[in-house]
């Protein structure tokens, strides 16, 4: 099946996805206009990182459409998912760096694995990549000697070296203090614009998803409560996007009302 939608790189319509009795995902849908940053905002555990994986087919969805590139990725066309892959790169939340291969040789791997260029060019490639990245200078050496900034930036390195159209990141942020959360969405803006690619970011970093990002979206319950630009997102009044975006002014007032000898209730009261 296509879709006509030029505009748009990848289009999820009605995504559903439960394991057992849980209910992750319950109808989600998804616009990604080419050439954007797109970021997918959400509470812990409300199914951003599977709604990542549904995407890039990782996990299959239960129900729904994803159409990248106009064409939808079915489960019986083994073509389409083919060529999805090729165009598609995934940045995981944990980096997921080969502790036993140099820097250089972690960039190589998707090259060797998914091409059938001579040796010399995928040492090139990669060298590219990671001269791009800053890390040329590095490439001879193991994650482990690298700091956490270099290990992301060897992961994205990675990420690049197949050329992809679009790169999923998952939680890139997650567990860094505020100054390394500012650098890693810096990061990716810079090589976003750079590089041209179509980014998707799941994370629950508000205010760093609404100044890196053209679009934002809020996962909650299984669906996109909300899609728009991030001013439109500011400006919603919508009760679940101002309970998840004005989180810091709720707790300013809690903890002025404790100072203040006040009861507050327990959430599950």
């Amino acid at each position: 099946m296509v879709l006509s939608s030029p505009d748009l790189l990848l289009q999820v319509k009605g995504v559903h996805k439960r394991f057992g009795a849980n209910v992750v995902l319950a109808g989600a849908d998804l616009d990604v206009p080419r050439g954007s940053v797109v970021t997918v905002m959400g509470r812990s555990g409300t199914g951003k990182s599977v709604f990542l994986k549904c995407l890039a087919q990782v996990i299959l969805a239960d129900e729904g459409q994803i159409f990248f590139d106009g064409r939808a990725l079915a489960d019986n066309d083994a073509k389409s998912r083919l060529e999805f892959r090729r165009r598609c790169s995934f940045l995981f939340q944990s980096n997921a760096l080969f502790d036993s291969l140099t820097a250089l040789e972690n960039v190589a791997l998707p090259l060797e694995q998914t091409t059938d260029l001579r040796d010399a060019e995928i040492r090139e490639r990669s060298l590219e990549a990671m001269r791009q990245l800053e890390l040329e200078s590095h490439q001879d050496r193991y994650p482990s000697q690298l700091s956490g900034g270099m290990q992301k930036r060897l992961a994205l390195a990675r990420a690049i070296v197949t050329r992809p159209e679009l790169v999923l990141f998952d939680e890139p942020t997650a567990g860094l203090d505020p100054l390394r959360r500012n650098a890693v969405f810096t990061m990716i803006a810079k090589y976003q614009r750079q590089f041209g690619f179509t980014a998707v970011i799941v994370t629950h970093d508000v205010q760093e998803a609404l100044a890196a990002s053209d679009r934002v979206a809020l996962l909650d319950k299984g669906r996109m409560n909300f899609q728009g630009s991030p001013t439109e997102f500011r400006a919603s009044e919508d009760l679940v996007v101002t309970s998840f975006r004005d989180n810091i002014t709720a707790l300013n007032a809690s903890l002025a009302a404790i100072r203040q000898g006040e009861i507050i209730p327990s959430e599950d009261s």
